[in-house]
């Protein structure tokens, strides 16, 4: 249980950056803050969210984006108070500290409150899934099924990313199908299922966009779409609820992604003059992962039967000085399939969160 404990501890000088790593590391979306080996504070994926929206750089001490007030439990507090405090909160874990700021113990949901799932908000939104691919890199288990249904754990892919959508609440789904579509049609009117699933095929490939043109006069509000090859650790109700306060007309869940370089970087200016050396940086990048919100307007500037990409809706509001929005998620957050690395790791990953 200590290291358990430990594993949880960040040192108030650390940066963001490291946070976030950490975060991934031990797949937990809140950390113990601690100055001088002693309780600090609280931070959580949702305050580094709403610092790097806010413009906030990796790179600053944690110390930077800390609430001034977090809600823990102190020495001699029942075990009902401690269950009822992180039940109003739906928080992973309560910190037991003493008078003097020393923690104690943490008390975890799973072993706290092991009967009842952590309450999320209900989310009841319109859900599009883009199906229509051949999944060519993931050959030859491609010949034989399609993308969506190809397995995470004991589940196709689709029926995952469906459950947990569905388990926010969300009842009406999409699903852009082309290449072995009477296969997945077949999967799903199997299932014991409590939502609809109205399927719409290309005649032809229409790009990453393009099938969406079938919706027109079908969608008439703020919806999802997500990839079929895409697992998203994250509270939906979060993203929208950032879509909808900024008013956004497109909203794109973007992973941050870390590179070490393992080389000094040379800057160089005019005439080969050496400017500067950076031993080897660390690079961090806002990757697309695939899932979006959009609102039903965008429908009618996607044209019908034509190949056109999501990039090219996206130039199409730029172009008219629209509003696009990017919610930031941790790079763990993001699991992939779209190739057999990416499928081998999103495997491992989906085991340890069953364990």
């Amino acid at each position: 249980m200590k290291q358990k404990i430990k594993e949880l501890e960040l040192d108030i000088n650390a940066t963001i950056l490291e946070a976030l790593l950490k975060m991934d590391s031990i797949d937990r979306k809140l950390l113990i803050i601690t100055e001088d080996n002693k309780f600090k504070s609280l931070l959580s994926i949702g305050d580094i969210q709403r610092a790097i929206i806010k413009g906030g750089e990796l790179n600053v001490c944690v110390s930077q984006v800390l609430r001034t007030s977090v809600k823990v439990s102190k020495e001699g507090e029942s075990i009902e108070s401690i269950k009822q405090n992180m039940l109003e909160l739906r928080c992973e874990f309560i910190p037991l500290v003493n008078k003097d700021n020393e923690l104690i113990d943490v008390y975890f949901w799973e072993d706290l409150i092991a009967e009842q799932k952590q309450i999320k908000k209900e989310l009841n939104v319109p859900v599009v899934i883009m199906a229509g691919g051949q999944g060519t890199r993931l050959k030859p288990l491609t010949n034989i099924i399609p993308k969506p249904l190809v397995p995470i754990g004991e589940r196709a892919i689709m029926e995952l990313i469906i459950n947990s959508f569905n388990s926010l609440g969300c009842m009406e789904f999409y699903c852009s199908v082309n290449y072995k579509a009477k296969m997945i049609e077949q999967y799903f009117s199997e299932l014991d299922r409590n939502y609809t699933i109205e399927y719409f095929q290309e005649a032809f490939p229409l790009g990453t966009a393009g099938s969406l043109s079938m919706l027109k006069g079908k969608i008439n509000s703020s919806f999802f779409v997500s990839n079929c090859d895409i697992l998203i650790d994250q509270d939906y109700t979060e993203i929208y609820t950032f879509h909808k306060k900024h008013n956004y007309e497109l909203t794109i869940v973007a992973a941050l992604k870390n590179y070490k370089i393992p080389y000094g970087i040379l800057e160089v200016s005019e005439n080969g003059k050496l400017e500067a050396v950076k031993e080897k940086p660390d690079l961090t990048f806002f990757v697309n992962t695939g899932m979006y919100i959009l609102e039903p307007h965008l429908l009618q500037e996607i044209p019908s039967k034509k190949y056109f990409d999501i990039t090219d809706l996206f130039e199409k509001i730029k172009q008219r000085n629209g509003k696009i929005g990017v919610f930031p998620i941790s790079e763990g957050a993001w699991m992939d399939i779209g190739n057999w690395d990416e499928y081998s790791k999103t495997q491992d990953i989906f085991k340890k969160k069953l364990k």
